[in-house]
């Protein structure tokens, strides 16, 4: 069946200290794009203006993460990032991919979400041959209809400024995002997964504890609250429904282990490869596994 979402465009850590964010990240081995200030616009229609916000992002071709710093809390702020923030910080983005921007608002709408209608967005971005200008176009869903995040649907518009070739290549051998971990209130477990099921146009399955909504370039995890413990032991809450864990599929376990440990951040042993804590991690847990 052709679906209007077919995969993760992006996960994106918030943060007002996007310098320790980036020294962070770097540590643990991912490759990041230059700092890129966003053009914003502030309704459907209206030309891009400078927001509030910049970011660096590791980048694998298909997906990739966003690390999003207010870095200017005077600028303009029409997706409001300064709220967010202060609820509070960390894992707070999921976007998943479109080819059709309107298609996907019209999915949204469909399934009983309010949204933003479909938003422009630009920002500057250093290539191999000058100074190009990035265009997506995003539809972003009220977060009042989404407590555990802020979501959206966004389509690229120039994917090659984005994922350029010379920004793939991780020393800890990364290769994309293949699943999202997402922790539900118990009262709002049974609501989020049809939600998504709906969303993402795909039966959702059981996997020991989580509940699984596959879209074939990507998984969604949803777990009970009341479950999070045997997934996620001793790992910090900051809300009743939230984006938790994202999972990274690299190239050999071994050696993201090594980069990562030496730079000074914990790991403990799963199944599949090892774990990083929010806490070291600035609000979003990772899981490394083998491709």
């Amino acid at each position: 069946m052709a679906r209007d979402i077919h995969g993760f465009h992006h996960t994106g850590i918030l943060t007002r200290d996007l310098d320790g964010l980036e020294h962070r990240y770097t540590g643990f081995g991912f490759t990041l794009s230059p700092r890129s200030r966003h053009l914003l616009s502030v309704r459907p229609g209206e030309p891009p203006v400078p927001g509030c916000t910049a970011n660096r992002c590791a980048l694998f071709g298909g997906s990739y993460i966003e690390l999003l710093g207010i870095v200017d809390a005077s600028a303009p702020d029409p997706w409001h990032t300064k709220a967010m923030a202060d609820q509070y910080e960390g894992f707070r983005l999921l976007n998943f991919d479109t080819d059709d921007a309107e298609a996907a608002d019209r999915l949204l709408t469909g399934a009983g979400l309010r949204t933003s209608g479909v938003l422009g967005l630009e920002r500057e971005v250093d290539t191999e041959d000058g100074l190009r200008t990035m265009r997506a176009r995003a539809v972003h869903v009220n977060s009042t209809s989404t407590p555990e995040g802020h979501v959206g649907v966004a389509q690229h518009l120039t994917r090659e400024y984005v994922h350029q070739p010379r920004y793939l290549d991780h020393p800890n051998g990364a290769r994309g995002i293949a699943a999202v971990l997402m922790v539900a209130a118990d009262d709002e477990a049974d609501a989020i997964v049809d939600r998504y099921a709906r969303i993402l146009q795909a039966r959702p399955e059981r996997d020991g504890p989580r509940t699984v909504v596959d879209m074939g370039n990507g998984r969604l995890e949803i777990v009970r609250a009341s479950d999070s413990e045997g997934v996620l032991p001793g790992e910090p809450a900051p809300a009743s429904s939230y984006l938790a864990a994202m999972t990274v599929v690299v190239d050999d376990v071994d050696t993201a282990r090594v980069i990562v440990e030496r730079g000074g951040t914990a790991t403990r042993t799963t199944g599949g490869g090892f774990f990083v804590s929010a806490r070291d991690a600035y609000g979003a847990a990772l899981f490394f596994t083998a491709r």
